[in-house]
């Protein structure tokens, strides 16, 4: 049984989905391929799942990094629908279709103890260091090749001059990038929970 502290919470905050955190010291049986196709499309097409794509898409046209979508509401819609299914299609190939391929376990698992540092490196190796089907650690092919695959795919949609290779690395990247401080707040939210809401908020 995990401790109050370690206690994860379906949403963080009510609102976004946890639904792959685990709360600390909490065992459970392989995670099964329509586990892994029901937190990807949770992951996709929650409510919440809008919160991510229309932040980026802001700051996406604010730098006005790719120029042929313009300004403008009409160009923030290219902005968002893009890094909408740049999302989706991540979460898919990440949560679902290269686990089941490699069974990796797509969950994660809090550590829960030690100092700030020993549970940020933590939480932050979970881009390249996950479980697979029987409980013991390797490689997160998942994560590095679902991102990578997913931004490959992207070329197909974007502008000619965005299907480079350093346009699409930046993509992977951002990706990845985004995962590593989703794993950040996994970790840290149940103390955050507790220390701020006093573990109010529903658990799993």
């Amino acid at each position: 049984m995990a401790s109050e502290e370690g206690q994860q919470t379906k949403r963080i905050l009510g609102i976004f989905p946890n639904f792959r955190a685990v709360s600390a010291n909490v065992h459970l049986p392989p995670q099964s391929v329509k586990e892994k196709f029901i937190t990807a499309t949770h992951d996709s097409f929650d409510y919440s799942s809008l919160f991510i794509p229309a932040f980026v898409a802001g700051i996406n046209q604010a730098t006005n990094s790719v120029p042929e979508f313009h300004q403008g509401a009409a160009g923030y819609g290219r902005y968002f629908w893009h890094t909408f299914v740049d999302q989706t299609s991540e979460n898919y190939l990440v949560e679902f279709i290269v686990p089941t391929i490699t069974r990796e376990d797509t969950r994660y698992y809090t550590l829960g103890s030690g100092g700030f540092i020993k549970r940020a490196e933590y939480s932050l190796s979970r881009v390249v260091i996950t479980r697979n089907d029987a409980g013991h650690n390797t490689f997160n092919i998942s994560e590095i090749v679902g991102a990578g695959a997913a931004a490959g795919i992207s070329n197909f949609y974007y502008p000619q001059s965005q299907r480079t290779f350093s346009n699409t690395a930046s993509r992977w990247g951002t990706s990845v990038g985004i995962d590593a401080g989703t794993f950040l707040l996994h970790e840290f939210w149940p103390d955050i929970n507790h220390k701020f809401f006093h573990g109010k908020q529903p658990s799993q």
